[in-house]
């Protein structure tokens, strides 16, 4: 293996500030990344034709916060893959790093940027191979095209850093939630055509609120019935990642020096919060883009075959795919005097069944392998209690103690918390929410999960709509 002093002084970095920031400057310099990433995102590559509507890859793009044609083709790909295989290969210890120790994070940290931007390059030739992006052009362009996505795929490497190190949160999670959340304001209110109209997709011409009235004043049913269930789904999904967000195990710790003195320490339900299923929506994202490799449209390969518009039909990548109209198909079946226009076959609920599976499967044992090398198993939380000089009243104070009592809910929660979230993101794919269901999943979490963050910050300084918005 090569020396990591060798590799990690050739790597791109962006280095931490030298003082305290301001809770001002914190946000400013999130606001700048944030708003560097929405530009990027509408510079198109120089040398490519118009990129295919291809639903299965239109839900990558929204779930690695990504806008297939422009610098972030990419977009969070890279860095999401390689987070995958060092996950992997330290939880089966096929690398065996002590996350506990400081070397073995700085190793975990410079080989995670390496394979970034290795990742950042393989992407972008797979990108490119599986027609996903279609080049304009010969050789050289074609190696341009490459290079171009190669690029931007390492400046969100670099924006990411600047988030973590310079603002509030991560960066990943910031570039998803802005993604979807464009979607989802576009498909609610545009007025604009969302999609020409066809045979087999003959709506709505207009975001879902506009079109649910002007169909209903026209007296057609069924397209009214297709835009408003997913303003239902999307509240209702908004709703219960809320609720299930607020569930936790608060464990009382006490001051070991000071007497009457406390506070409690929240084991949150979704402990590992939507870490597991970015990992696992990642993935899916990397298989389906694999799976067009060398595939035309209309014909099959090892994954499976391929209609015209390039949507799986049969085979693996059609059961790992979720099904997008499976409510309006039960609907189509119970109500078929309001849902004529809508077909559903029973392999859709085969498909449903093998696709909840598989998130059910995968965000568990994601939340496992995050526990054990993120510092969130019991006994680096336990250290972290005996470092601010707190203990479990009743207990010893006594780090093993501590840990003890710690390994009775977060092996348990880490679990647990997987399989919800893994349910949660196939069941918000099935009710057809606005942005995908796993993609309003994944926003709704970093949301609430970037307001938490903020609460806990010194808002003395904060703008005063700030703190207003953060109930201050």
């Amino acid at each position: 293996m090569i020396p990591i002093e060798k590799v990690s002084k050739f790597l791109p970095a962006v280095e931490k500030p030298t003082y305290k920031q301001s809770f001002n400057k914190r946000l400013m310099w999130t606001g700048i990344a944030l708003i560097s990433y929405v530009i990027l995102s509408h510079i198109t590559i120089y040398g490519i034709g118009k990129t295919p509507e291809i639903e299965a890859l239109i839900a990558i793009q929204t779930l690695l916060g990504a806008k297939f044609g422009s610098l972030m083709t990419l977009g969070i790909g890279p860095i999401v893959t390689a987070g995958i295989i060092l996950q992997l290969l330290i939880g089966s210890k096929i690398i065996n790093w002590d996350m506990t120790k400081p070397e073995c994070r700085e190793k975990f940290q410079t080989w995670n940027k390496f394979l970034v931007i290795l990742f950042c390059f393989l992407e972008a030739i797979a990108f490119v191979v599986a027609g996903g992006i279609p080049v304009m052009g010969g050789t050289l362009t074609f190696i341009f095209v490459i290079l171009q996505l190669a690029a931007g795929g390492i400046i969100v490497l670099l924006l990411d850093e600047l988030v973590s190190k310079w603002g509030f949160g991560s960066g990943v999670s910031l570039f998803i939630a802005v993604g979807v959340a464009t979607q989802i304001v576009i498909n609610i209110l545009s007025p604009l055509p969302l999609s020409i109209p066809t045979a087999t997709n003959p709506g709505p011409l207009v975001g879902n609120a506009l079109s649910f009235f002007v169909n209903i004043l026209s007296g057609d049913n069924a397209r009214a019935i297709k835009a408003f269930v997913p303003l239902i789904a999307t509240a209702i999904i908004f709703l219960l990642v809320i609720y299930v967000q607020g569930i936790s195990v608060d464990l009382p710790l006490t001051f070991a020096a000071l007497r009457g003195f406390g506070r409690t320490w929240s084991l949150k339900l979704l402990y590992t919060s939507n870490i597991p299923v970015i990992l696992a929506a990642a993935l899916l994202a990397n298989f389906q883009l694999m799976g067009r490799i060398g595939v035309s449209p209309g014909s099959c390969g090892f994954f499976g075959c391929f209609d015209e518009s390039g949507n799986p039909t049969s085979g693996i990548a059609y059961f790992l795919s979720p099904p997008r109209n499976l409510l309006f198909g039960f609907l189509s079946v119970a109500f078929p005097e309001l849902a004529p226009q809508i077909t559903f076959s029973s392999s859709e609920v085969l498909r449903a069944l093998t696709y909840l599976l598989f998130m059910a499967v995968a965000c568990m044992i994601f939340s496992i392998f995050w526990v054990n090398t993120s510092g969130m198993d019991a006994a680096s939380v336990a250290e972290q209690i005996e470092s601010i000089g707190m203990q479990i009243p009743g207990y010893r104070s006594d780090k093993r103690t501590i840990e003890g009592v710690l390994n009775r809910y977060i092996p348990a929660l880490a679990v647990l918390g997987g399989l919800i979230v893994g349910l949660l993101a196939a069941f918000a794919d099935f009710i057809g929410a606005i942005g995908t269901g796993t993609g309003i999943l994944l926003t709704v979490m970093i949301i609430y999960n970037y307001y938490e963050e903020l609460k806990m910050q010194r808002l003395e300084e904060a703008h005063p709509l700030v703190r207003k918005v953060l109930g201050e």
